[in-house]
């Protein structure tokens, strides 16, 4: 029996409502970012937090009803973290049918040792992680890698990378790896995360806390999601209108060099007007 079906009438009304929101929304990223083609073999990352276990709870859902034909496969990678609780998934996905596999890799080690004291561990941790998962992908022949980051996420790497880093980009909701071996999805990257959390104590997912880095509270992603929430707090729909700036650009209004030909502008032979610098922007942003 699922977790839902032992809510109260009213309960069970805005689950389902919040149901058909998260699958509107995820549904509307894939066609307008051409996610998915009949035939895949898509690989879901599922790290035990509350955002890939919904990414694929929904991706089941959308399966049922979708025009084209496609396999999920979960894959969960297990760092050898001390104190991980090693049956949560497994269990979870043997009770709910689902084709998965348990990645063993002992990054957690090597974060630890490569990592000074008082640093923090996500950025080391991030990329040996995606390391060992895009090579898997090939192994197991998928054809896409689906990632849980939301909306909410991609707003906060397009601050952070403004903030700290002087660049204008944030997460693609797809892109091709930088070997150009594996294709990504972000299939949540018009869903926000509080809908993901109330939709993950709907449906009671066993999640596993990330407790690698411990607390960190001040790490800069913190910071940012921080603001972001008050934003949203003090002006309702913020969020959603810097994601919407997000896709609307205008290179001739920005600086880059590289996207705009300023230098052209008197001899009448800049770029202005085409399509080729606002596509290219749009790739650079969503980097």
């Amino acid at each position: 029996m699922a977790a839902e079906d032992n809510l109260l009438p009213k309960d069970r009304t805005r689950f389902n409502k919040l149901q058909k929101k998260l699958r509107r929304e995820a549904g509307r990223a894939i066609a307008d970012f051409n996610m998915i083609q009949d035939g895949d073999k898509i690989m879901v990352c599922l790290s035990g937090g509350k955002d890939s276990y919904t990414m694929l709870d929904i991706l089941r859902s959308l399966q049922l009803s979708a025009p084209v034909q496609f396999e999920l496969v979960a894959v969960n990678l297990d760092q050898k973290q001390p104190g991980f609780p090693e049956h949560v998934l497994p269990e979870y996905l043997e009770k709910e049918g689902v084709a998965y596999h348990i990645l063993e890799r002992d990054t957690y080690s090597i974060v630890r040792e490569k990592t000074p004291e008082g640093k923090t561990t996500c950025a080391l941790c991030s990329r040996l992680r995606r390391g060992n998962l895009y090579g898997f992908a090939e192994e197991i022949g998928a054809t896409k890698i689906a990632l849980g980051h939301h909306r909410d996420d991609i707003v906060e790497t397009l601050f952070l990378n403004m903030f700290y880093n002087g660049k204008m980009k944030a997460m693609p909701p797809k892109l091709r790896s930088d070997d150009g071996r594996n294709v990504v999805i972000r299939p949540l990257a018009y869903c926000r995360e509080k809908d993901i959390e109330k939709f993950a104590e709907y449906r009671q997912f066993p999640i596993i806390p990330c407790n690698l880095c411990g607390s960190q509270e001040n790490l800069q992603r913190q910071a940012v999601k921080g603001m972001l929430q008050q934003w949203d707090r003090q002006y309702p729909g913020r969020i959603e209108s810097i994601f919407a700036a997000a896709q609307n650009i205008a290179p001739s209004q920005l600086a880059d060099t590289r996207l705009f030909d300023f230098a052209g502008l008197e001899e009448g032979v800049s770029r202005a007007g085409s399509a080729a610098p606002h596509r290219l922007e749009v790739v650079n942003l969503f980097h």
